[in-house]
């Protein structure tokens, strides 16, 4: 059955209205794909004479069961943010003769065959090995071991779906877990609760006691289970027919209506962002990278490197501009014909989009001044990438813009969702970032950081007011284009 069952996927992998397209896509994932697995093995194999030069006499088994607790935590994080949950094409299984259990198990089988299961293998292996051949562990123990981190990592597997189905619909129902475990975070920081290093120890007891590898097994089985009832609780034809009953969303931003002839376009985009999951989730993620600056400006590493700066900060201010504004006008894909089909100037169309995007500009760069804590010069910076950002990259995306012919689902989330992307998606955020880096570093090398800041500020400022000249080019450009991305609109293939 599950052969049966394999060869329907794969058919239907094939057969897809879609495969074909975005094939440059599938082929970089690929490459990405293969990168991380040496990149993965290469870690696995440096990681035990590594510890053994930054530790001398410390037994290297014993630091990472010290810090496992961490990593499978990071695992979970990473899992929830990048792990789609497995999906089959049920519904027309479920009037033929199929018992819904082997069904359900062969989804749930399926998901253990998944990429972010494979890497760990290539950590958990390599080091194994060198503590046998290298530390004297016995087999037996490391074995045991082995088997009980890769266990654990197949619980991460189960236990993402599981919080994914509970927390993806309503994320502030996950505030009060996060917030549990920050707190543990913090008291285990402050030696107050070694959580840690209790973690470690009992990994530490398993090495000399391999039988208890049956306890993440178990654990293992159980989580298997409980996935499994949820499944097969929700196979049936109406289980999804009658939604919850909710009040309708009626804010209608009739504030907006001081901007002028852009006010009815900004209404509109604010209420995409407001009532959809993708377009939201950008809003949330532009105020979780706020903190982005704090990896590398406290870090002695980046202090000589300020040209590196410039990402950041071109990144800070600009996180909203480049996920929304890569994807315009996709977002109004679903009524893009409407729209082009009344008497609505291009011009004022594109304008409350660049309007839209320049405030979130504005706005994200003052909520980076706290950054000036590490130095003026690094404000002064983040100010001035801001004023690049508005004058150059705003009109740079909405160019790029004109290229884009794919619909948008605005309800389906946007993590390792690469519905509406395509090559234009990839190849602007090149020069989004590498033209105002390399300017930076060759004024800063040659001239003065300061005379560097200062251009990209200049540019900025150049751009905004070439803006109405620049608005006029870009509505052109939309109106020769029109047609195109009506035709790639209607096609609602990924």
């Amino acid at each position: 059955m599950f052969k049966k069952f394999a060869w329907l996927e794969w058919k239907s992998f094939l057969r897809s209205a879609s495969f074909g397209k975005s094939l440059g896509l599938k082929i970089l994932m690929v490459f990405l794909a293969l990168y991380f697995s040496a990149m993965f093995l290469f870690f696995g194999v440096a990681l035990f004479p590594l510890l053994k030069e930054l530790f001398p006499g410390k037994d290297p088994l014993v630091i990472v069961n010290n810090f496992a607790l961490v990593y499978f935590t990071f695992e979970l994080i990473f899992r929830f943010v990048l792990q789609s949950l497995p999906v089959m094409d049920i519904k027309p299984l479920m009037v033929l003769p199929f018992k819904k259990t082997k069904v359900v198990n062969f989804v749930l089988v399926k998901s253990l065959f998944s990429f972010y299961n494979f890497l760990p293998l290539l950590l958990i292996i390599p080091f194994g090995l060198f503590c046998i051949l290298k530390e004297g562990y016995s087999t037996s123990g490391m074995i045991g071991w082995m088997v009980a981190m890769y266990a654990t990592t197949l619980c991460m597997n189960f236990f993402n779906f599981i919080i994914k189905k509970r927390f993806t619909e309503n994320l502030k129902a996950l505030i009060p877990i996060v917030a549990v475990g920050v707190i543990i975070a913090l008291l285990d920081y402050l030696d107050l609760f070694d959580l840690t290093g209790y973690f470690g120890q009992l990994l530490n007891y398993l090495v000399l006691n391999p039988y208890l590898a049956v306890v993440p097994l178990v654990l293992l089985f159980i989580l298997y289970f409980w996935n499994h009832q949820n499944l097969k609780g929700k196979f049936y034809l109406d289980a999804d027919l009658k939604g919850k009953s909710k009040a309708a969303n009626t804010r209608e931003f009739g504030w907006t209506k001081r901007f002028g002839s852009i006010a009815p376009f900004l209404q509109q985009d604010l209420k995409l962002i407001w009532r959809n999951k993708r377009p939201k989730t950008t809003i949330y993620l532009s105020f979780i990278f706020l903190a982005y600056g704090l990896i590398f400006y406290p870090n002695d590493t980046y202090q000589d490197m300020p040209a590196f700066f410039v990402f950041v900060g071109i990144f800070i201010t600009g996180i909203f501009m480049i996920n929304f504004g890569q994807f315009i006008p996709s977002w109004d894909a679903s009524y893009y014909s409407m729209i082009m089909a009344q008497n609505i100037p291009m011009r004022q169309y594109l304008a409350s989009k660049m309007g839209l995007i320049t405030v979130s500009v504005v706005i994200l760069a003052i909520l980076s001044t706290p950054y000036v804590y590490f130095g003026w010069n690094i404000l002064l910076l983040n100010l001035a990438c801001a004023l690049y950002n508005m004058g150059v990259n705003i009109p740079l995306l909405l160019y790029s813009g004109s290229f884009n012919k794919k619909r948008i689902d605005l309800d389906k989330s946007p993590f390792m969702n690469y519905q509406g992307t395509g090559a234009s998606q990839w190849l602007v955020g090149l020069p989004l970032v590498l033209i105002p880096i390399f300017f930076f570093w060759i004024l800063n090398k040659f001239i003065s950081y300061e005379v560097a800041v200062g251009f990209l500020a200049g540019l900025g400022v150049i751009g905004l007011i070439l803006r109405p000249a620049l608005l006029t080019y870009l509505a052109q450009r939309y109106r020769r284009r029109k047609y195109v991305m009506l035709q790639g609109f209607k096609q609602k293939g990924d």
